[in-house]
């Protein structure tokens, strides 16, 4: 019956703050819809931002800043997320740790976006060699 994510809302309480955490801190491209709502585009899902006095309607009936707790796949190895996170002075909470994904595990990194909202940012863990059975 469904086929996929569109958007997921993340409510907040600085439209400007949210668009540079998320774009400058974890680099997903901006599309401005209009001064209460701001997609970022993660491939072909947009994380959409609404501020949290916002007139649009309708909503989830209790839209609270800092609920949110999100995995994020990454393309880089998180090695080289954390050398980006340190550099932009972005505490790292947790990580990285092993946890379990949706289709595996995965090694991941936790830290926070202005708001308080938990963001998870992972890479598959790479399978362990298989042992090699001795040949008859």
């Amino acid at each position: 019956m469904l086929s996929g994510l569109d958007h997921l809302v993340i409510t907040v309480t600085d439209i400007s703050r949210a668009v540079d955490f998320y774009s400058r801190v974890l680099g997903l491209e901006v599309r401005y819809r209009d001064r209460e709502r701001v997609d970022l585009m993660l491939g072909d899902v947009a994380l959409r931002l609404h501020w949290t006095a916002t007139d649009v309607s309708p909503k989830a009936a209790t839209p609270t800043p800092g609920s949110l707790d999100l995995c994020l796949r990454s393309l880089l190895p998180l090695d080289e997320v954390q050398r980006h996170l340190e550099a932009l002075d972005i505490e790292v909470e947790l990580g990285p740790v092993a946890r379990q994904g949706a289709n595996g595990m995965l090694d991941s990194l936790y830290l926070r976006d202005p708001d308080g909202n938990l963001i998870e940012i992972s890479r598959p863990q790479r399978p362990e060699p298989a042992e090699h059975a001795p040949t008859a």
